[in-house]
């Protein structure tokens, strides 16, 4: 499938390597996808990300985001029946819809008449819907619904790495934050030894039982006698991953 700019799968990864976080690029995957199918006035795009308990929502408008989000407490919520046997949900027109009352209003209270819900899996562990909201009813044929069941087959793929790259770069994070306590600690076992003239088993011990008695965290406590000698931050010295912030 070609979009504006190129084939969708090179636009895709293009969305990819410019976003920092699973979020942002499923924002400016909605806002793509809306785009694609028509403009601002005509369509909004929303997506629903999910792995384990991982759930990120996003949309193309606020309207689109905001009803994302507000269908996940939904009793009954028809884009997760579809999703958990793989069916297209299409509601014509919101008004007359009475499949799911509630949904129509949360439809109509943010403009739209019209929405299309695609279900995807993603990887071997995850699934996506990927919805289209209209501010006309009636709009969907059964084109268009080809044309956009083929397209979230199509990018299902680009889903699927920019979650793995989300899990990875979360992973980063978190080893950082590690390494950086850690650097704490040790600095400050340093300190303990010289101004104590002990072993570095000694120093562990004399901060340990500090902690306890301040009843604060053992890296708090490490982060602190380091600042009282050093006004900056320590930090420890780590390469990110592409995409990720080095501050």
């Amino acid at each position: 499938m070609e979009g504006r700019g190129g084939s969708v799968a090179v636009q895709l990864q293009q969305l990819i390597l410019r976003s920092e976080s699973v979020e942002s690029f499923l924002e400016a995957f909605a806002f793509y996808t809306s785009r694609l199918f028509g403009s601002e006035d005509e369509y909004s795009c929303g997506v629903t990300l999910t792995r384990g308990d991982l759930t990120v929502t996003a949309g193309s408008s606020t309207e689109a985001a905001a009803i994302e989000e507000l269908r996940q407490g939904f009793s009954g919520d028809p884009w997760r029946n579809s999703s958990q046997i793989h069916q297209t949900f299409v509601v014509d027109e919101a008004r007359t819809d009475e499949r799911l009352p509630g949904y129509g209003k949360v439809l109509r209270d943010r403009g739209f008449h019209a929405v299309v819900g695609v279900p995807a899996v993603i990887g071997s562990e995850g699934g996506a819907v990927i919805s289209l909201y209209a501010r006309r009813p009636t709009v969907f044929t059964p084109d268009v619904i080809e044309r956009f069941e083929e397209y979230v087959t199509g990018t299902t793929t680009s889903l699927e790495l920019a979650l793995k790259l989300a899990l990875y770069r979360g992973a980063a994070a978190d080893l950082l934050a590690a390494m950086e306590s850690r650097t704490n600690i040790d600095i400050a076992v340093g300190i303990i030894i010289a101004q104590n003239h002990c072993t570095q088993a000694e120093a562990v011990q004399l901060l340990r039982r500090a902690a306890r008695h301040q009843q604060i965290k053992l890296r708090a406590l490490a982060e602190r006698i380091v600042q009282t000698l050093n006004a900056a931050p320590v930090a420890a010295h780590f390469v990110p991953a592409p995409g990720q912030s080095s501050a």
